[in-house]
C-alpha cells in the first residue's frame, strides 16, 4: 500500500499530523507492507527568501486578526505540539519559502532518507529557528541525515528536483488537494488536517481492505 502525504516544512499541523501518522502507522498491522511518500505543498509559493518581522504579525495580517490573537494561538498549537513530543518555538521561527527545502527532500528520497530529511528540516525549521532558504543551513541539516555533500552542493547551486515539486503541486491540485497535511492511501482514500491516529488508522485499514476487494 502506498500512502502520500502532502505537507509544507513551515507548516506547524503538518509535523504534528506527522507525528499522528506514526503512531497510526505504528499501530497497524500491514505497517510493514505501507511505503510512505513525502509530497511538496508551497503554503505561500510567492514567499520571500526571508520575511521580516514576528512571525505571529505576519500570522495576523494575513487572517485579519490582532497580533495578541495570533500569538495566542501559536501558543496553543505549541501545547498541543508539546502533547505529541514535539518542541515549538514560534518566537525563534524565521518565516520565508520552502521550495529549496522541498528539493531537498526528493534528493533524500534517492537514496533512502526522505523521512529523515523531512523531520530533520521541520524539527529545524519549528523549533530551531533555522531559515528553509538558507543554503548553508540546508546542507548543513543534510549532512547530519546522511545525504552525499557534493549532491547537495549542486542541487542547491540549481534547480535540480524543481520539476519534481512542481509536479507534486499540481498533483495536489488535480486531487482537489488545497490545504496540508493532507493524507492519501492508493490514490483512492484521503484524510485532510492532523487528524487522531484512530482517524489515520481507520484510514489505513479502509484503503487495505479496499485493495483486497479489488478496490
Amino acid at each position: 500500500m502506498h500512502v502520500e502525504i502532502w505537507s509544507d516544512i513551515a507548516c506547524p499541523w503538518c509535523y504534528i499530523g506527522k507525528r499522528r501518522f506514526e503512531a497510526a502507522l505504528a499501530a497497524f498491522e500491514h505497517r510493514d507492507e505501507v511505503d510512505v511518500t513525502w509530497r511538496s505543498f508551497e503554503l505561500d509559493p510567492s514567499a520571500p527568501a526571508e520575511r521580516e518581522g514576528e512571525l505571529a504579525a505576519h500570522l495576523a495580517a494575513k487572517y485579519g486578526s490582532s497580533v495578541e490573537e495570533a500569538r495566542a494561538r501559536q501558543d496553543q498549537v505549541a501545547q498541543l505540539a508539546a502533547a505529541e513530543g514535539l518542541e515549538f518555538h514560534f518566537d525563534r521561527a524565521r518565516s520565508g519559502a520552502t521550495y529549496d527545502a522541498h528539493r531537498l527532500v526528493h534528493l533524500a528520497a534517492e537514496h533512502g532518507r526522505q523521512d529523515a530529511m523531512q523531520e530533520r528540516l521541520m524539527r529545524a525549521y519549528q523549533g530551531e529557528g533555522e531559515l528553509m532558504s538558507d543554503h548553508a543551513a540546508l546542507a548543513r541539516l543534510a549532512a547530519e541525515v546522511g545525504l552525499p555533500a557534493a549532491e547537495v552542493d549542486e542541487l542547491l547551486a540549481g534547480d535540480r528536483f524543481g520539476t519534481e515539486v512542481r509536479d507534486d503541486e499540481r498533483t495536489g491540485a488535480a486531487l482537489g488537494i488545497n490545504g496540508v497535511p493532507f493524507f492519501v492511501a492508493d490514490r483512492a482514500i484521503g484524510a485532510s488536517g492532523a487528524q487522531p491516529p484512530e482517524v489515520l488508522g481507520e484510514l489505513l485499514q479502509r484503503a487495505w481492505d479496499a485493495a483486497r476487494d479489488g478496490g
